[in-house]
Formats: structure tokens, C-alpha cells, sequence
């Protein structure tokens, strides 16, 4: 089985880059998720968009901090059978699920969303044991870690805490990939950070005059999506037919323009 993840998605540049990448590799892969939570203008996500994203083949869309920023997404993220899924350390009482379990040529599939607290503002439960809640009280044949955090040692921490008890662990949110891509000894696959899909000219996703303005005036100044050189960031997963992870490939690729 062959499975596709791809970081977080920015904007309409984004959204072109991924649905336009998944034309060109149609039939490649079995099962596909992407970061969706700044899919809308840079933050949040809307139903639309969702749906735009599930009809270019995409299976699971998962989020992070930046999902609560479209109130219109609420009623897809309480669905009964929620393709669109929030980090399930929020506290209890908020909308939508934090995991979701797929079946795919009759393997079943565990997507499952974190949110890290290093470096943020996030005052929600612990992801360490968040996760192992989740997998104490459910089973999947493969089981997926979407890690949205900003320090690369909470990843890895995670994914070294629950090695051997998940198959694989990407970490989001930061817009850059990390090039650090491996197996650990008791078979968890993980990567830092899958990257992102969107322009390329800007900052991390944003223009780049309004981004470099808030540090140059120190002052709050709103983010437009930056436009140009699109490109597609994640991480191809080839499982074998334990549906161990076999084999682990970045995804760095630009669509549609060339790079400047």
C-alpha cells in the first residue's frame, strides 16, 4: 500500500498546487492526507474547500491551531462520520473529533491529530497522553500521527515515546520541511515536519513585505497569501505486507511555474 501525506496547505496557491499534484499522480497512491488548516485565505478552512480537496482524491483532511478561524466548518468538522478532523487534546466540549479510523483495501487506518504546547499559546490536555488514550482505546491496522507543533524536539519526543505502537508520525505546522526522514528501531516512521503547499516567493506561505513588516515595525499587520511558484511538499509511504513502513520518500516538488 502506498500512502501520500502533505503538509500544511496555504491559500488558494495551495489549494491549485494540490489538486493539480494529484491529477498528475493520479492512481499512485491508495490513500491520501493533507494539513488543511490554512487552506482558506492562510487560516482556516471552509466546507468548499474541503470538499474540493475530496474530490481530488484526498481521504482525511487534518488541522491545528488555525481551525477554529471559519465558523462554517463547525457543522462538516460534528459530522456523524467527520472526514475533516481537529487535534484531539482540545478540551472537552469543543466541536468535531480528534481522530478517525478509514478502511482502505481492507486495511483499516488510524488518523489521528495532535497539537504541541512548546513555544505556543495552547493550554489544551497533554498530546503524550492524549495519544496514548486514543490507542488504549481503539485498533487499527496502520495508525498515522499528524503532529501540528512548533518545537521539532516535542515531535520527536512523541514519536520516540510511542515507537512501536504507531506506524508513523509527521509533524506540521511550521511551513518548512525537514529533511530528517527514518524508521526508529521499533518500526514508528516520522519526519519533523512535511513542509507546505503554496507559494514559494513569500514567507512560509504569506507575502512577503506584509510578513517582514511585522518584524521590521513591530507592530500587528495582516498576512495576505503570497502568489507565485507554487509548490507541493509531503512525504510518500510505502507499507509492506505487514502494513509496516517500508520505505519513506520527501515530496519537494514545484507545480505548474518555474522556480524563480
Amino acid at each position: 500500500m502506498r500512502i501520500l501525506l502533505l503538509g500544511d496547505i496555504v491559500g488558494r496557491p495551495g489549494r491549485n498546487a494540490v489538486v493539480s499534484y494529484l491529477a498528475s499522480v493520479s492512481g499512485r497512491f491508495d490513500f491520501i492526507a493533507v494539513n488543511g488548516e490554512n487552506a482558506a485565505g492562510g487560516f482556516g478552512i471552509t466546507p468548499d474547500i474541503a470538499e474540493m480537496l475530496f474530490n481530488a482524491g484526498v481521504d482525511v483532511i487534518t488541522s491545528g491551531n488555525h481551525i477554529w478561524k471559519r465558523t462554517s466548518i463547525l457543522p462538516l468538522l460534528d459530522a456523524e462520520n467527520p472526514r475533516v478532523i481537529r487535534p484531539a487534546n482540545y478540551p472537552p466540549g469543543n466541536p468535531g473529533r480528534g481522530w478517525i479510523i478509514c478502511q482502505c483495501l481492507g486495511v483499516s487506518i488510524q488518523i489521528i491529530n495532535l497539537q504541541g504546547r512548546v513555544f505556543t499559546d495552547f493550554s489544551g490536555d497533554c498530546p503524550f497522553r492524549t495519544a496514548e488514550r486514543i490507542l488504549d482505546s481503539s485498533s487499527a491496522d496502520v495508525r498515522i500521527i499528524d503532529f501540528h507543533a512548533e518545537a521539532t524536539s516535542e515531535k520527536m519526543a512523541l514519536a520516540r515515546y510511542l515507537d512501536g505502537r504507531i506506524s508513523l508520525l509527521v509533524g506540521t505546522h511550521t511551513h518548512v520541511q525537514t529533511a530528517d526522514e527514518r524508521i526508529f528501531p521499533k518500526g514508528t516512521a516520522y519526519i519533523s515536519d512535511l513542509g507546505m503547499c503554496g507559494s514559494s516567493t513569500g514567507v512560509i506561505g504569506m507575502e512577503e513585505q506584509s510578513s517582514i513588516g511585522r518584524f521590521t515595525s513591530g507592530r500587528y499587520s495582516r498576512l495576505m497569501v503570497a502568489e507565485g511558484n507554487p509548490m507541493v511538499n509531503g512525504l510518500e509511504v510505502e507499507l509492506n505486507g505487514a502494513n509496516a513502513v517500508s520505505e519513506l520518500k520527501r515530496v519537494y516538488e514545484f507545480v505548474g511555474e518555474t522556480q524563480a
